[in-house]
């Protein structure tokens, strides 16, 4: 066999080889593609979750983006959908995670995860951490701390409206106990600021606000004694009594009353949170010149 007989040879081979490769996997049926597809899919997802077993929470969300580029109708869709918002809350990315379930709520209003959803929206606007607004006592300070507080408080809201029954129903409570803690504390924040500064109108505006739409809350007892100390000091006998009528049944041992139960109106009573600098300097400097009516640093 000479050598140009040798070539042809190969040749014939190689032709049929890829013949047969190319009719092989012509002959593959669609359940077998899928099958290989599925597999990709499945890799891709199992990776993220291994990420967010490790909480590599900013692998999770690019790996979640790329499956959701790479196969947006495929079996994990609507899972990975879902994961992302957790993946970017817990990334510290609250924005990204609202806007993420907003668009999972878009497309699929009646999934059966939607409740997780709604649950999301709330618990990425809720950033309370403990004694947040005590630091503050400017007013405008204050508003700006609660804006996501009272967007929480809505979004939970309107997920137990819809879904009382969730799994994640009674932390929505739990949540929204602690939001009208801290709403009702924001009020007396402001409150303070304006008796601080001779506003008792405005003050006693802010404390009402207390007593009528947080009625559970610890801060009531704090706003009863501001009201009493703001309409003593408009000289609103009236009002005055009535106000401590209620604090003296209600809370007879704030720090307001004396151990007869009468009110302490001088400036020095015990609800006075001094400041570092009034301490050291034995009351000399930083003095203060209204009290401060926040019972949770009494004593």
């Amino acid at each position: 066999m000479n050598k140009l007989t040798t070539y042809g040879v190969f040749a014939t081979l190689i032709v049929l080889l890829a013949g047969c490769s190319i009719f092989g996997d012509k002959d593959k049926t669609d359940e077998e593609r899928e099958k290989a597809r599925l597999l990709s899919e499945q890799q891709l997802y199992e990776r993220v979750q291994e990420y967010l077993d490790d909480e590599k929470f900013d692998l999770a969300v690019k790996n979640l983006q790329l499956l959701e580029s790479r196969f947006p109708f495929g079996v994990y869709a609507d899972q990975s959908q879902l994961e992302i918002v957790y993946a970017y809350y817990r990334n510290n990315d609250e924005d990204a995670a609202i806007a993420a379930a907003d668009r999972f709520l878009r497309l699929h209003p009646r999934h059966p995860d939607a409740d997780y959803a709604w649950y999301m929206k709330g618990l990425a606007n809720y950033s309370l951490a403990p004694g947040l607004l005590s630091r503050f006592y400017e007013a405008d300070q204050s508003a700006r701390d609660v804006a996501s507080a009272r967007r929480s408080f809505r979004e939970f809201q309107e997920f137990l409206r819809r879904y009382p029954d969730s799994v994640y129903a009674a932390d929505a409570r739990v949540r929204m106990v602690n939001i009208k803690d801290v709403l009702a504390r924001h009020e007396l924040v402001v409150a303070n600021y304006y008796v601080k500064r001779r506003a008792y109108t405005a003050a006693i505006n802010r404390a009402k606000a207390v007593v009528e739409q947080y009625q559970k809350t610890e801060a009531v007892a704090d706003a009863f004694a501001l009201l009493v100390f703001s309409y003593h000091r408009l000289g609103l006998t009236d009002l005055v009594d009535d106000n401590l009528a209620v604090l003296q049944a209600n809370f007879p041992t704030h720090p307001s009353l004396d151990a007869n139960g009468d009110y302490r109106y001088d400036a020095d009573f015990d609800l006075n949170r001094r400041s570092w600098l009034n301490r050291l300097s034995l009351g000399l400097i930083d003095a203060p010149r209204a009290p401060i009516f926040d019972t949770r640093d009494a004593g």
